[in-house]
């Protein structure tokens, strides 16, 4: 049987929020997120990203949250900030587009943009014969696996409120950029410094759902109409309230992310140790190593994974992601696997 390392969601939910769903089913509830269960979720979140003033919603999924975000942000001539990686760009089938609203991208090496990238797009747009950039989207983790330091946070958040741009964050592996090894971002400051961003649930432990935090006044008006105009109010949506509030009654949101971070780091500092270089260095859940297309067509026989790009004839980077409920057993098993494949034979 195969053993997929392809994503973070390929299991159902914690034991927890299983038991917590049972416990409930027959409680009455009020419907469309009014109940009681989205009420403590609110309320745990709130406390944790120390801001008693956000406003938050829940949603059932990542590309979900973006496209209501983004289409109640943004005006009809309005465009967003994107690197060319941003899942916005390459894994939303043009759902921003289809709102009518541009993504104008950058290309970076690592997945992160910087201040420098988004002047680079504001100096390109400078009147009313192109579209007007006023929003920049980030991704914590990235979609190369990697994640944005205090500083670099700040000077983003900080250029954007020079320029009257909106900052949101996509964070559908945000436990996972927070449990990183190499993050000195607590959830409470990255919340102070994003005009609004998201929590993801379904990549961390959920069945589904992700929390939408809303943290700029200005974008809080009338988002509920917006939620229920693309089709993501939940009759039912006590079920959002229930994981929420397992996931973060007792820190098990945080457990769950630093557990899959702690799977990829025994496979990246193993692959390592057998001479694999990476397409980005590994800090989060999601690791890309770099190797030979025999390797990969070896390693395709036991177990499922991505192929990311191509470096060149002979190699390419593939994508090994661990999540929540990633077994050691099924870590080591590679590892010993790839110990009998030998080392990397120098070129």
């Amino acid at each position: 049987m195969i053993y997929r390392f392809t994503n973070d969601y390929s299991e159902g939910a914690h034991i927890n929020i299983l038991n917590a769903l049972l416990k409930t089913n027959l409680n009455q509830e009020i419907g469309y997120g009014n109940d009681s269960f989205c009420e403590e979720a609110k309320k745990l979140i709130k406390e944790k990203i120390k801001n008693e003033n956000a406003d938050i919603h829940f949603v059932s999924g990542g590309t979900q949250a973006n496209l209501i975000i983004i289409s109640s942000v943004l005006r009809p001539h309005e465009a967003i900030i994107a690197a060319s990686t941003g899942h916005i760009n390459v894994h939303e089938t043009g759902a921003i587009e289809s709102t009518g609203h541009k993504i104008c991208t950058v290309e970076t090496k690592d997945g992160k943009l910087t201040v420098k990238d988004i002047q680079s797009v504001l100096e390109i747009h400078e009147d009313e014969h192109m579209v007007k950039p006023k929003m920049v989207f980030i991704s914590n983790s990235t979609e190369l696996g990697t994640i944005y330091k205090k500083e670099e946070l700040k000077a983003i958040s900080k250029f954007c409120k020079e320029n009257n741009l909106y900052l949101h964050l996509d964070g559908a592996r945000l436990g996972s950029a927070l449990m990183s090894r190499d993050n000195d971002l607590t959830l409470d400051e990255l919340s102070s410094l994003v005009d609004i961003f998201y929590i993801g649930g379904t990549k961390n432990g959920a069945l589904l759902g992700e929390a939408i935090v809303i943290n700029n006044d200005k974008l809080k008006e009338d988002f509920r109409y917006h939620i229920k105009q693309k089709g993501a109010m939940l009759a039912k949506g006590r079920l959002l309230g229930i994981q929420f509030t397992e996931l973060f009654k007792n820190n098990l949101y945080f457990d769950l992310a630093n557990h899959a971070n702690k799977m990829a780091y025994k496979l990246s500092d193993s692959l390592k140790d057998l001479g694999y270089e990476f397409l980005t260095e590994p800090t989060s859940n999601q690791i890309f190593p770099i190797m030979t297309n025999e390797i990969i067509e070896k390693l395709e026989n036991r177990y499922g994974f991505n192929i990311e790009r191509k470096i060149d004839d002979n190699k390419k980077a593939i994508r090994l992601v661990t999540s929540w409920a990633t077994e050691e057993k099924s870590v080591d098993e590679f590892i010993n696997y790839m110990k009998e494949l030998g080392r990397v034979k120098a070129c």
